[in-house]
């Protein structure tokens, strides 16, 4: 949801115009627009080299990984991944908060990966070597804009969520 769709929600569920301090940050989140959208460019210009370094960091940290098999279509599927998270990010910064992460990236992929048995420690890990990449390669501005929906994104894979709880039929579903 972009800022100004939740103020105009906002307003209408209280029946109200937006207020003077409403509208002002309506007035910044606008004038700060050409500058959300060029440091969106400037990460997708980068993404690729990004990932490919960080892929680099990331497999000099865990050599012992699936994308670093020697199977190519699990390297290149995790590379996809990562560049997704790119995107991503590139999405919340064009609407200049997180929700983009919030209802397009965040959902069931903590789950996603444990189902695929991919430990979250290596995704965390993976994710730092791309912030740490995207720090490198982006100048000290875009990056203090693009490195908090980094670290937002690596907190919430890393932190636990609730239990997986596993269906074996009839009875009470154990926590697993």
């Amino acid at each position: 949801m972009s800022l100004i769709k939740q103020v105009i929600d906002n307003s209408d569920e209280e029946l109200r115009y937006p207020t003077p301090g409403e509208l002002r940050v309506i007035r910044d989140f606008c004038k700060s627009g050409s500058d959300r959208i060029q440091i969106a460019r400037n990460l997708q210009a980068k993404a690729t080299d990004i990932v490919e370094r960080g892929t680099r960091q990331f497999w000099k940290i865990c050599p012992r990984t699936p994308s670093n098999s020697g199977d190519r279509r699990k390297t290149a599927t995790a590379k996809r991944d990562m560049s997704w998270y790119i995107r991503l990010i590139s999405y919340c910064l064009l609407a200049g908060n997180d929700q983009p992460l919030r209802e397009i990236g965040l959902t069931g992929m903590k789950e996603l990966y444990t189902n695929l048995g991919i430990p979250l420690t290596n995704i965390v890990q993976y994710l730092n070597c791309l912030k740490a990449e995207a720090m490198k390669q982006l100048d000290q501005a875009d990056a203090d804009e693009v490195i908090p929906y980094f670290d937002e994104l690596i907190q919430e894979i890393a932190l636990p969520g609730p239990p997986y709880f596993m269906n074996d039929g009839p009875g009470e579903s154990i926590p697993v």
